[in-house]
């Protein structure tokens, strides 16, 4: 898939779950690109105000053990909060970290980035399962680590998902060096302004200040 085919994917592709506020999570003092009423502005060139990354729930790692936001500090970490049946996942998301998977090898190579993905599911438990996760997988090729985000009966979204008030899937967060979330956006962004994003925060020296 070509990158203005995933820029093409838009939001009406998306699973929407039922936190609300989600937006509020990260705010919107950065460079704004294109819409802002659109959700969180996307800071492409500059620096912006983060809020601590909360660490995730994973009862399960398929491919490898992606660790967590303590254990990989010191990296820029990107999370693709995912259901398999979305069909945002498998046009936007999903195409868009395997690119920058590709484009950022060296950098993931000398632990300078982590590109991971969790299995958040808030609807459809009993098709989203493990078997059919690792299906999906295989399927697509994913080599990256993939969670599965915890489940507590009772409880209609998983723990990850409401650590971080996810809108629904997917959804993708940038937490930069120092565990502090820097971008969040349910739905589809400009990924040559999110790619040069990540450069940014990989070239970070010093931490951005709230």
């Amino acid at each position: 898939m070509t990158r203005s085919k995933i820029a093409g994917a838009g939001d009406a592709l998306t699973r929407r779950g039922f936190v609300s506020g989600a937006a509020a999570l990260v705010g919107t003092s950065s460079v704004t690109l294109g819409n802002a009423s659109s959700g969180p502005a996307l800071a492409a060139d500059g620096p912006a105000k983060g809020v601590k990354a909360p660490q995730w729930d994973i009862v399960q790692w398929l491919n490898s053990d992606g660790g967590n936001v303590d254990t990989l500090r010191g990296r820029v970490i990107v999370i693709d909060f995912f259901q398999l049946w979305c069909p945002g996942c498998n046009s936007f998301s999903g195409p868009l970290l395997k690119h920058w998977q590709k484009v950022f090898a060296r950098e993931i190579s000398e632990e300078k980035l982590a590109l991971v993905k969790i299995h958040t599911v808030f609807e459809g438990h009993s098709y989203q399962n493990e078997k059919k996760l690792r299906s999906y997988v295989k399927e697509k090729g994913i080599t990256m680590p993939v969670g599965i985000d915890r489940h507590v009966a009772g409880r209609h979204t998983p723990v990850t998902m409401s650590r971080y008030r996810t809108s629904g899937t997917p959804e993708m967060s940038f937490i930069d060096k120092w565990g502090m979330i820097r971008f969040q956006k349910f739905g589809s962004f400009d990924p040559d302004a999110g790619q040069r994003f990540v450069k940014y925060l990989i070239d970070e020296t010093s931490p951005t200040r709230t």
